[in-house]
């Protein structure tokens, strides 16, 4: 039984439906509420703070706004697709970590604010949130690299999708 869990472990499809979706409203809840919200809570999370290479820390495209809506909005969902409202906290912090994550990871190798990043982009804010809600959800190591895969894949689809219906500014 063991040697199966290691070989060949059963996929939790509904679970990893779950952590996508939450995943992915943490994502989009930024980009809608920007459009909605405008310049309310617009100020840069890192409050135009540089280091030592002159770089800011995450860039004027990671708003206040942006990260409470992209924590809060899976905690309000969670219920709706039948996981306590914790699991879309997890979810909302780690993705928003993780988009933290990449983009210091961005400004540190000098790329611009809101530049394209494949892999960079998607991978630590579909990763972090399937670490995070793996014990909540029954997680084992194939769902979480099947969801972070799924994601990544599903982001650069969705976001020529996003472009092409005039939500996001550029198709990546």
């Amino acid at each position: 039984m063991f040697l199966r869990w290691v070989l060949v472990p059963k996929m939790r499809w509904m679970e990893i439906s779950q952590l996508l979706t939450l995943t992915i409203i943490a994502n989009g809840a930024p980009v809608i509420a920007q459009k909605l919200l405008r310049e309310i809570a617009s100020q840069p999370l890192d409050n135009g703070w540089t280091l030592r290479d002159a770089r800011p820390l995450f860039g004027p495209a990671k708003t206040l706004r942006g990260f409470l809506f992209g924590v809060l909005c899976p905690c309000a969902f969670a219920p709706l697709i039948g996981v306590r409202w914790t699991v879309g906290l997890a979810a909302g912090l780690a993705a928003m970590g993780g988009d933290l994550i990449s983009s210091f990871v961005k400004r540190r190798l000098g790329l611009a604010p809101s530049s394209r990043a494949t892999g960079l982009d998607q991978i630590p804010e579909s990763l972090l949130p399937a670490i995070a809600c793996a014990s909540s959800l029954e997680l084992g190591w194939l769902d979480i690299i099947a969801a972070t895969l799924i994601f990544l894949c599903g982001e650069i689809v969705l976001s020529k999708i996003l472009f092409r219906l005039h939500i996001r500014a550029r198709p990546f």
